[in-house]
């Protein structure tokens, strides 16, 4: 009689361990950057909040997703141009799950689908694009890039915050090519600019050379000035002047 009572307590201990173990199988905690997909017998039910959150015992499975945006730094791409230069790029995603359930249900790991997704778009949109205008419009390329991941990506359940490209690196060849362009604009910029000063100077000198020969005084107080120059410059320089009208008379002799 005493044996049964001990057996009965232990079968009853044992099946009360077993609903403890249970019950407490039955609660999960999301964070609150987490949402957990829950599945009963193996279909999909719905998606649970931050907090806690009951489950069927045995029936019910839940697979929690982090809703937090992921950055991931690409790996470096070796690609060509769409003017045929050999280029290596790299660049930096972000990334988040916006819908938990179509992320677990419409892909196998997720982080991979969207990095290769990426890889392969950048490869894509640096083919399309000439030297040029990676070197001056990556924002329109970037753009590009991101408009293909996210039609690619919204039908997983992933938004694409955005993409950059960081580095782009190009062959020394290339290198020294460009830095020659580079030279020659500056120097054709250079002698345009030059070569304006010296057609505005000619302007300015000749409406000096009219003003000159219509008033005589106005030669006579130029030379003086150009003496005074002279003297602070050059204070050993002895320089010997006529007089204007020793000038005039010797034109005039010399017409007559």
């Amino acid at each position: 009689m005493t044996g049964d009572v001990f057996m009965g307590a232990g079968i009853g201990f044992f099946l009360l361990f077993v609903a403890l173990i249970l019950a407490l199988r039955s609660f999960g905690i999301n964070q609150e950057y987490q949402r957990g997909v829950v599945f009963r017998l193996g279909r999909l039910i719905e998606s649970k909040g931050p907090g806690w959150f009951w489950l069927v015992p045995i029936v019910d499975r839940v697979v929690k997703v982090d809703i937090r945006t992921v950055t991931r730094a690409l790996d470096t791409q070796e690609t060509v141009t769409r003017d045929g230069v050999a280029v290596r790029v790299n660049a930096v995603l972000w990334y988040r799950a916006v819908d938990p359930a179509r992320v677990v249900t419409s892909v196998v790991n997720w982080d991979s689908a969207v990095i290769q997704a990426a890889e392969t778009g950048m490869r894509d949109a640096i083919g399309q694009s000439d030297l040029d205008q990676m070197l001056k419009d990556r924002v329109s390329i970037n753009k590009r890039l991101l408009e293909m991941l996210s039609r690619t990506c919204l039908q997983w359940g992933v938004d694409i915050d955005a993409v950059e490209i960081k580095d782009l690196d190009i062959p020394e060849n290339m290198q020294r090519a460009i830095a020659k362009e580079a030279e020659a604009v500056r120097e054709k910029r250079a002698r345009i600019i030059k070569a304006e000063g010296e057609q505005e100077a000619s302007q300015k000198l000749a409406d000096a050379a009219k003003i000159i020969a219509t008033q005589p005084g106005a030669l006579e107080l130029r030379r003086l000035q150009t003496l005074s120059e002279i003297g602070v410059e050059h204070n050993s320089t002895i320089i010997a002047m006529f007089p204007t009208e020793l000038l005039e008379a010797a034109q005039k002799i010399a017409g007559k």
